[in-house]
């Protein structure tokens, strides 16, 4: 699948890696750094999403994205642990529900840029699913960097794959490729944020910001 990332905004809150051991399956092992777990609120907006060496179709490949992850590891190899993905198209939803046994949801959702900010709002309306919703803006700060190994933000960022369970729980990754991550620090204003809430995960702190404004995406067939 391909697809195009664009305006990123990687919102991370230190979390208390007991608690997300209750959340995550115990064949994965929870990812920190330095001794610290974190969790992550991306809001973001995707086009171009099709199957590889197909066109885009315009209604159904180019709409917003929302996510909250953490970090996980199986067999020393890093990657995401997606905790819910709101997304704007219904169909979109759907098909990668199906397709990618990812938790999905449907949401109305709204991303612009507005004088340098990216203003984003989601409400999910998933039938039977937890209600979450965020409300904020952000925007870049500073120059443009390649986080370096060994550092927070590449420990972060730089992950190439991602786990999920299929319908009988046996676990499955997908690979994903891109080039590495080009990033900018990044300053926010939250008015609500409630994407942690159906984890009865308490998000206080101030989060690690960080922006990047594109990238392009392959992800792989899921496997076990």
């Amino acid at each position: 699948m391909a697809q195009i990332w664009h305006d990123l905004l990687f919102a991370h809150w230190p979390v208390d890696a007991r608690k997300l051991r209750a959340l995550v399956p115990e064949s994965l092992e929870i990812d920190q750094f330095e001794g610290q777990a974190w969790l992550a609120v991306v809001p973001f907006r995707m086009t171009g999403v099709r199957l590889r060496g197909t066109l885009a179709v315009p209604w159904l490949s180019a709409f917003p994205e929302l996510n909250v992850r953490s970090y996980v590891k199986f067999g020393g190899k890093p990657g995401v642990w997606f905790f819910s993905l709101d997304a704007g198209n219904p169909l979109a939803v759907a098909i990668a529900r199906a397709w990618f046994h990812l938790p999905y949801f449907r949401a109305w959702m709204r991303c612009v840029e507005r004088h340098g900010w990216i203003e984003y709002s989601s409400q999910r309306d998933h039938s039977g699913a937890a209600a979450a919703a965020l409300q904020m803006r952000y925007r870049p700060v500073g120059p443009t960097f390649f986080p370096q190994p060994g550092t927070l933000a590449h420990f972060l960022t730089e992950r190439y794959c991602l786990y999920t369970t299929d319908g009988q729980g046996r676990l499955i990754c997908g690979e994903i490729h891109h080039l590495p991550w080009r990033l900018q620090l990044a300053e926010a204003e939250f008015e609500r944020n409630t994407m942690a809430e159906p984890l009865d995960l308490a998000l206080t702190a101030h989060p690690l910001l960080h922006f990047a404004r594109r990238q392009d995406v392959l992800v792989w067939p899921l496997s076990h």
